[in-house]
């Protein structure tokens, strides 16, 4: 079975794709400025939260009318839930289901519950980061273009891939690592014009950026001495080790999560009552467990006087009390909290390094940044996004050898232990999909297994398995979405991003391998933009 282009459809397709190159810029200055007015929103709560914390110490009344204020503030965020529940938690499984097209939500209403959300868990101190919201505003501002400019649903998304990209940027001070995030997490696809368009709305997302808050990253490690080869060996006792915590921290995040959905709540305020009060209470014991973690990375710049038990209970009040805010569904982000998290984990172990092997001390800074990239590596299971955000926190090029050993390791044995990528389990509960029984491995005499992605406005997107026209003796063995096996019945409809197993009978196998390739593969322009 031969399969011909279209001279038309690939003419319009390059012309598609330069037009969405200016489009992604103007989805990255959109972008760009809304995500930095959300994270002067949330500076500024910030700033207010310390100021009353502050006075806590000579005005216990204001302690009392703080935790009526929080109340009120858990109120608020359940009403914007409901009115757009969108929202809810992180935000960056709702744009993976936007570009999947299993989702449409309003995105100005989003834009805006989502800002005020953000603000208000800023202000309360909450446990969450600017970056997945950062990633869900940036994805809404690339729907909002792709409405205004009336494109169609298949170039939407990839405009939310873009946008999503941009915020991702934008929230970090790192182009590079919105546009690997975009297209290692969110789209997980890699072809040129693609790449081209999300890097484009990224570059324009962090120059508006930098035009406000200046060119220093979020995070700015310097480091003073690499790593010598000789002690590579420890990197990768280190990426093991990351491993393991990065499979740790889902296990415990997922259990909260259950955990506290399971309670009945007669009232939905209530749920958000929990870590608002939670907050209050961590205000009063433990303030630099507040926020994203800021106050954390000051204390780390300068770890001298810090003990390893410490950092360890640290790390741990942090984990749980981030746990807490993410199991009760907070809308709020978790990926700056999983940073810090990683940076303690990498000065825990750079200081017992130093201690029990004699290393310099100066090389528990290189260890904080090997453990972000760990963290994220063994977590999302985003490896090559792990490498490129610790580069452009560090701007060492050095460190780049040392940065793949740990993620490598990390993201490996995380797999090994068989537990789910982080936002590939939320996204999958988010869709309601659930995890079948393994699936019996097809082969026999004559035929060949081949693995293919369904990608964007590919012909096999969107369409149930019966209704494209396979090869004879073609048989699709198992669909794997969100990291989860789904029988492939007749019935199941395709989605982009879906990792379909196909068994094709050798003969004449070329030709249908051609085929099902072509089935699968994107021509980048979506459907309603040639026809």
């Amino acid at each position: 079975m031969q399969v011909f282009e279209n001279p038309i459809r690939r003419r319009l397709s390059r012309r598609f794709q330069v037009s969405l190159v200016w489009e992604g810029a103007l989805v990255g200055l959109f972008a760009g400025a809304l995500v930095t007015l959300y994270r002067l929103a949330l500076t500024q709560g910030e700033r207010i939260l310390r100021a009353i914390v502050a006075s806590w110490a000579n005005n216990p009344v204001m302690a009392v009318a703080w935790f009526v204020a929080l109340a009120v503030m858990a109120v608020v965020v359940a009403l914007l839930v409901r009115w757009e529940p969108a929202t809810s938690g992180s935000g960056i499984p709702q744009v993976d289901a936007e570009v999947m097209g299993a989702m449409d939500a309003p995105w100005y209403r989003v834009i805006a519950a989502k800002f005020a959300e953000g603000t208000i868990g800023a202000l309360g101190g909450l446990s969450l980061g600017r970056e997945g919201p950062s990633v869900q505003l940036g994805g809404m501002a690339g729907k909002g273009v792709s409405r205004i400019l009336k494109r169609g649903r298949g170039e939407e998304r990839l405009l939310v891939t873009c946008g999503a990209g941009a915020g991702m940027a934008a929230a970090f001070h790192a182009p590079l690592t919105g546009v690997m995030f975009a297209l290692e997490e969110i789209h997980k696809t890699f072809n040129a014009p693609l790449i081209i368009s999300v890097m484009m709305s990224a570059v324009m997302s962090d120059y508006v950026t930098s035009q406000v808050l200046g060119l220093q990253p979020v995070i700015s490690f310097r480091l003073s001495e690499i790593i010598p080869h000789e002690a590579y060996a420890l990197l990768i006792v280190f990426g093991l080790i990351m491993g393991v915590v990065g499979a740790a921290h889902n296990i415990g995040m997922f259990a909260l999560q259950n955990l506290l959905s399971r309670i009945r709540y007669r009232h939905a305020w209530l749920r958000y009552l929990i870590p608002f009060m939670v907050a209050g209470g961590v205000a009063l014991l433990s303030p630099e467990l507040m926020c994203g973690g800021d106050a954390i990375l000051e204390m780390l710049m300068s770890p001298q006087g810090l003990s390893i038990g410490t950092l360890a209970l640290i790390l741990l009040g942090k984990y749980l009390f981030t746990g807490v805010c993410f199991g009760a569904g907070t809308p709020g982000g978790t990926l700056f909290p999983l940073v810090i998290m990683g940076t303690l984990a990498g000065a825990i172990f750079g200081m017992g390094a130093t201690r029990v092997l004699g290393m310099s001390d100066a090389f528990v800074m290189n260890f904080m940044v090997l453990g972000i990239a760990g963290m994220f590596a063994g977590a999302i299971r985003a490896p090559v996004t792990a490498v490129v955000l610790a580069f452009e926190l560090t701007g060492s090029l050095e460190q780049l050898l040392s940065l793949a050993i740990v993620s490598v390791f990390a993201y490996v044995t995380a797999n090994l232990l068989q537990v789910d990528a982080y936002y590939e389990h939320l996204l999958a509960r988010l869709l309601g999909t659930t995890t079948d029984e393994a699936h019996e491995h097809w082969g026999s005499h004559g035929r060949q297994l081949h693995s293919y992605v369904v990608e964007a406005g590919c012909p096999a997107a969107d369409k149930l398995i019966s209704q494209i026209d396979w090869p004879e003796r073609t048989l699709v063995v198992s669909v794997r979405r969100c990291g989860r096996e789904i029988v492939p019945r007749g019935s199941l409809r395709l989605l982009e991003g879906d990792r379909i197993l196909v068994l094709l009978d050798e003969h004449d196998g070329d030709n249908n391998e051609r085929f099902v390739r072509h089935v699968c593969h994107g021509t980048f322009a979506p459907l309603d933009v040639v026809e």
